[in-house]
């Protein structure tokens, strides 16, 4: 496994405070209820302000670079899981999971997200381990994702659900009856004298099932910015720990970043170079290997300009429209 800044102590502290978190989460979702703003709000800058902290924190500890990849990395994850956000947002209306409940499907879907990001980062941290050409194939993977995402973008293609073709639904509703109707907050319920399913159950399944398909793409681009695991995890644990608060926030505005696949498509295009260049680096020592200052900053203009070109092409055919009228 590759040296990583966390000790079991570390390790020990970071996992029983995530656990805190998620717990509270869950204890605060209890009494199901629609998220206002101004509580959608306040709790996204909660868990802006944590990575934060914690940057401060490595900094003295751990030094700059330290840091500086933890920042990085939480960049690309808190970006990558934007994205996450609006399959979430699709599930949510496939399912009609009316909004009171949105909350704590979420929440599930993170606690999901949170427990396949540590099996494929210890599988990750394994992988590396076993020689450099680890970060050959990561690359590889991220540079097919980055095809794939900008070709369906320049396509028109948007993301789509279908909750009748998925497998795991299908075979949910053969193993057991399902109610036609939520129950609460409730997974299962006795009706007829017999255990059922509640929808609630069928769409955390679904959530639980594209986590698996994000985590595929996530963890090998984190990996491009740092091989310690530990920053790894602690780059996904906090990016993934705000999005339950940051979906009521980004709700009615992520269907206008219409050009965010663009720039997810070439983060991860960058990060696929970077890793095939890091591992051509410790074959051939002449061949250049990309500092992480460099990697941040092609992150955040990247980000920034498909932010202001979805914002423009909004405001154009809004006057477009106001014109025709």
């Amino acid at each position: 496994m590759p040296d990583s800044i966390g000790s079991p102590l570390l390790w020990g502290i970071t996992i029983a405070v995530l656990v805190a978190l998620l717990a509270f989460d869950f204890v605060i979702t209890r009494r199901p209820h629609d998220v206002p703003m101004r509580e959608a709000v306040g709790w996204t800058v909660f868990y802006l302000a944590l990575p934060v902290l914690f940057a401060l924190l490595l900094l003295p500890l751990y030094g700059s670079d330290t840091a500086l990849e933890f920042g990085t990395g939480w960049v690309v994850e808190k970006s990558l899981s934007v994205d996450n956000l609006f399959v979430f947002m699709l599930l949510l209306a496939a399912f009609a999971v009316p909004k009171e409940l949105a909350q704590r499907v979420l929440l599930y879907g993170i606690a999901g997200a949170l427990a396949l990001r540590a099996i494929f980062i210890a599988l990750g941290a394994a992988v590396i381990s076993s020689g450099s050409w680890a970060f050959l194939l990561f690359g590889g993977v991220l540079l097919v994702t980055a095809i794939r995402v900008i070709r369906d973008a320049m396509s028109g293609q948007q993301h789509a659900v279908d909750i009748d073709g998925m497998r795991a639904v299908k075979l949910l509703r053969r193993m057991m009856p399902v109610t036609t109707r939520f129950r609460g907050a409730r997974l299962t319920v006795v009706e007829h004298g017999k255990r059922a399913l509640t929808p609630m159950a069928l769409v955390v399944v679904a959530v639980f099932m594209t986590d698996i398909v994000f985590a595929v793409d996530s963890v090998p681009a984190v990996y491009g910015v740092t091989d310690d695991p530990y920053l790894v995890f602690a780059t996904n644990a906090f990016a993934l720990l705000g999005l339950r608060a940051l979906y009521f926030v980004l709700h009615n505005v992520l269907e206008k970043l219409r050009h965010l696949n663009y720039g997810l498509g070439i983060i991860l295009a960058f990060i696929g170079v970077k890793l095939v260049l890091h591992w051509a680096h410790t074959v051939w020592s002449w061949v250049p290997d990309i500092p992480t200052p460099l990697s941040l900053g092609v992150i955040v203009v990247t980000l920034a300009t498909v932010t202001v070109t979805s914002l423009l092409i909004n405001k154009r055919e809004r006057e477009s429209a106001q014109i025709s009228l």
